[in-house]
């Protein structure tokens, strides 16, 4: 009897914590440290539109033109400006130079973050060569698992060797990593990185990989936007837009 009890207290514990397991990982997926994640993907579109305006002399915007711009709805571009703390005036609108500063701010771009990108191939490179300063990014290091990359200069920098990797990430203090490694090689060169203290990674590769659940991992997937293009070539029509659509890239 007493055994019958046991078993049915464990299966029951089981299933709570299957449910706590579930919800938490529904919750890495929506939420980002307390913030809804599609609001935080959204922001730097408004950047981008409120730099536009303030360059063509636009001193207050408001919301709705804002939302027709973006072909966005006006309720939803309210409730991710209030994430910034800034307030609008009715029928005015929000002061253009100061929303802008307050979403670099709630972004973290008003200081650049420095990174450390491995894999310095044709992605690699490019990225090294874009400029990030405007989105609060600085790569301060590049690294490459090739004997015949290793010294070259690519974009103003010097390829270091992978096994430097840990330690430079840790003397330097970086915090974020990028990764354009073949996919093969993606789950050891991010271990080498968080070994380090990198607390974020921009994962560019096709792998999912697994790390420690207080290191951020964010995907960049560029099949996820083709599809939508293709699916609308091939078949005709595209899928329904959401507030996160946009017709062009960050």
């Amino acid at each position: 009897m007493n055994r019958e009890k046991n078993l049915d207290k464990e299966k029951r514990v089981a299933r709570g914590e299957r449910q706590v397991i579930a919800t938490t990982m529904q919750d890495r997926e929506t939420v980002t440290r307390g913030v809804p994640t599609p609001s935080v993907r959204r922001l730097p579109l408004y950047l981008r539109l409120l730099r536009d305006y303030r360059a063509q002399g636009h001193r207050v915007i408001s919301c709705t033109r804002l939302a027709h711009d973006l072909r966005f709805d006006p309720t939803q571009v309210r409730k991710d400006l209030a994430l910034t703390q800034v307030s609008g005036r009715p029928k005015v609108g929000y002061p253009v130079e100061e929303l802008i500063a307050a979403i670099e701010d709630f972004l973290g771009w008003r200081t650049p973050t420095p990174a450390v990108l491995v894999g310095v191939g044709s992605l690699g490179t490019a990225l090294l060569g874009y400029s990030f300063s405007l989105y609060g990014l600085q790569i301060v290091g590049a690294f490459d698992a090739s004997p015949e990359k290793v010294g070259q200069v690519v974009h103003g920098h010097e390829v270091m060797p992978i096994g430097y990797l840990t330690n430079f990430v840790r003397r330097r203090g970086i915090r974020l990593g990028i990764l354009t490694v073949p996919a093969s090689a993606a789950q050891s060169v991010a271990e080498m990185m968080v070994a380090g203290g990198v607390t974020a990674i921009w994962n560019f590769t096709s792998a999912a990989i697994r790390l420690p659940e207080d290191v951020l991992v964010e995907r960049a997937d560029f099949s996820a936007s083709l599809a939508v293009l293709t699916r609308a070539l091939t078949h005709g029509g595209a899928p329904t837009p959401d507030a996160t659509d946009h017709k062009e890239g960050p």
